[in-house]
């Protein structure tokens, strides 16, 4: 083998690991530049998911765990709560996330059944404490 072969060899590898490096740092910064805003959703999803999980644990243990002496108070507290929430899902209904959206729509949805719910179920109780009429 010619050493002016090898050469030649040599410098047209470089230049294609040279053109090559430079594609690399262009998919790399286009790659930076779409990650960038994914990421800040990406944690704030999943900071508010876990508020989410924590929270339907805390509920669940909370209505559970009282005695049925204390239901009524408990509707009146639960509807209060989840005015709230409708009041929370509309705001996230009003983002512009498409996921924002739907969790939204889907949180005031979930919380007005509560609500009617909670209403039928007190009417329902009272009317258990009310004289027949003969």
């Amino acid at each position: 083998m010619n050493p002016q072969d090898i050469v030649q060899g040599a410098a047209s590898l470089s230049k294609e690991a040279q053109a090559l490096a430079a594609k690399a740092a262009v998919l790399a910064m286009q790659a930076n530049q779409l990650a960038a805003p994914g990421g800040e959703h990406g944690a704030m999803f999943m900071s508010l998911f876990s508020v989410f999980v924590l929270a339907c644990f805390v509920g669940y243990y909370v209505v559970w765990r009282v005695t049925p002496a204390l239901h009524s108070p408990l509707m009146a507290v639960t509807n209060a709560i989840s005015s709230v929430i409708i009041v929370g899902g509309l705001i996230a209904a009003s983002t512009e996330v498409t996921a924002s959206k739907l969790l939204g729509f889907l949180s005031v949805m979930l919380a007005s059944v509560n609500i009617f719910g909670g209403f039928i179920v007190t009417g329902r109780m009272l009317s258990m404490f009310k004289k027949k009429q003969k």
